[in-house]
Parts: C-alpha cells; sequence; structure tokens
C-alpha cells in the first residue's frame, strides 16, 4: 500500500528542535522516527497515519555508548550494529549485545537502533525481552523540558505500547554499574536465522563469593502479550550453582508461569518446552560471564 499523506517532514539538528517540531501538533499527529526499520513498514500500510515525521538520524547527542563509574548510557539512537560490538556490553549486559547480534538481518542490524525498537515495543522483538532481564531505565524528556527515569518494568506495556508520552523523546536507555560477577545472556528460536523470535530468553545473574546466585532477571519475549517476567523463575534460581539440578526446576516453573500461544508458527506447548531449552543455555552463557570466562 502507499502510505497516508504526510503534511510535513523535519529532520532536526537538536533534540530541542524535535520536541519543538512535535509540539506543533495534536498527540499523536507527529511521529519520531529512528532507525525506520518497524515506523516506515506501520505507515506503508497505515497502521499509523502521521501528519508529520521527525526524522531522528541527524542527532549525535542520542548516539553512542559510554560507561563510566556511575554505569552504562547507550543514547537511544545507538545501532545494533554498535551495540553487539562495544566492549562495554560484553559480560554483565552481555544480554543486550547478544540480541543486537540477532535482531532481524544485516540490513536491519546497521539501521536499527535500540531506542526505536524499545519505544515500538513490537510484540516479537529482541530488545525489549533484553532489556526487561537487565533492569534497564528509559531516560525520557517532555517538550515543556521535563526529564524522568522510567524502569523498563514500568516502560513496556502491552504490544506496541510503553509510558513514553506523544511529547516525549527517549535521550537514552541506563544501566546502573554492575558487581564484579554479572553476567547476562539472550537466545532466540526463529523458524529462520534471521526472523523473530518464536520464543527469547534473556537471563540476568548476580553471583555471591562462592559462585552461587544472589539475584536472578529472567524474561521471556515472542509471547502475544508481550515480553513477561518469570518472578517465580527468579526466585527459584536463588542460591543454584551452574550445573545445579535445580536450575532446570526453575526452568520448568518458569514454563509453567508464562503463558504462551498456539499460532502456525508453533504451539503452546512447544514454546513452553523453548523457554526451557533456551533457557538452558543463557543460563550457562549468564554463569560463565559472570564468572569472567
Amino acid at each position: 500500500m502507499y502510505p497516508a499523506i504526510i503534511e510535513d517532514y523535519v529532520r532536526p539538528t537538536s533534540v530541542d528542535e524535535a520536541l519543538k517540531a512535535a509540539g506543533k501538533y495534536e498527540a499523536g499527529e507527529a511521529m519520531f522516527l529512528a532507525g525506520g526499520q518497524s515506523l516506515m513498514q506501520a505507515v506503508k500500510s497505515r497502521l499509523v497515519r502521521p501528519r508529520c515525521v521527525i526524522d531522528l538520524q541527524a542527532l549525535k547527542e542520542l548516539k553512542g555508548v559510554s560507561a563510566g563509574g556511575g554505569g552504562i548510557r547507550i543514547g537511544a539512537m545507538t545501532r545494533y550494529v554498535e551495540i553487539m560490538s562495544d566492549p562495554n556490553l560484553k559480560t554483565a549486559y552481555g544480554a543486550l549485545a547478544d540480541a543486537a547480534e540477532h535482531v532481524g538481518d544485516r540490513q536491519v542490524r546497521n539501521r536499527g537502533t535500540i531506542g526505536g525498537s524499545l519505544c515500538w515495543n513490537y510484540v516479537a522483538a529482541c530488545m525489549p525481552a533484553a532489556n526487561l532481564a537487565v533492569g534497564s531505565s528509559m531516560e525520557l524528556l517532555s517538550a515543556t523540558g521535563k526529564k524522568r527515569a522510567v524502569m523498563v518494568d514500568d516502560f513496556i506495556k502491552g504490544p506496541l505500547e510503553t509510558a513514553r508520552a506523544d511529547d516525549e523523546v527517549l535521550l537514552a536507555v541506563t544501566l546502573p554499574a554492575a558487581p564484579a560477577k554479572a553476567g547476562s545472556a539472550y537466545k532466540k528460536w526463529g523458524v529462520v536465522t534471521d526472523a523473530l523470535p518464536v520464543i527469547g530468553v534473556a537471563v540476568y545473574l548476580e553471583l555471591d563469593g562462592g559462585g552461587a546466585i544472589a539475584k536472578a532477571r529472567l524474561a521471556v519475549g515472542g509471547l502475544a502479550t508481550g515480553p513477561k517476567r518469570a518472578k517465580g523463575a527468579e526466585a527459584a534460581l536463588a542460591g543454584k550453582k551452574a550445573g545445579d539440578p535445580g536450575l532446570a526446576a526453575a526452568l520448568d516453573k518458569a514454563a509453567s508461569e508464562i503463558e504462551t500461544q498456539s499460532d502456525h508458527w508453533a504451539d503452546s506447548t512447544y514454546r513452553k518446552n523453548l523457554i526451557r531449552t533456551l533457557g538452558a543455555d543463557v543460563l550457562a552463557s549468564a554463569f560463565a560471564r559472570a564468572a569472567g570466562k
């Protein structure tokens, strides 16, 4: 299909300019364009009909990964290809690099952005689930100049829905400074290599001095209702070490507490089995990264 008529296209050179452009329209009439890998498909199919498109590609202030004593900051316009290769995202927050490495195909990874994926919050996207597991925070700025931070658990709502207001732009994804023995991982299974996940599993672990899990977050993507944390499984993982038989029991708990759907790609039972098998792989990777291996 051809898109509906778009009255205006703006390519701002600053965040303030972008917000001023959005402020000229009623809520929902102006839309921010990040990498364009999802939004432009929605525009062409008339799923959305913006009067104005505000292209954020020229905003250098929203690009790049920086790390310091306070943690890690990922600009909202940072592309997947940059995230997958950044050395700051290889251990504690390796789930983000894993997800970026397997998003879509090569073209998508070179154009798509972390901020675009999180704000679009597509039902089967990799980035929302990975961020839910690592416990990231979203830094938002409104047209009135108000800045706020929203934890990922509160930011991600149902499919195609987030806590971002229409007059807000996502500035960055922030991550706290991780303890020495922390690791995370993400893995998906799709019908083909570059497919959207039928199921994706992400886990974040913090280990104590003896190598046991002191803190765990486990998230599942590819669900009809959007990514979800398996909080019962997280509690069951506490105190477990690598190779502990209790890890399988915790993944059984995740499979039972997460509601999975049946469709033409896979039935509900198969998806639950994927939670177990993928979960075992990501737990092993997260343990290894937390141990510095």
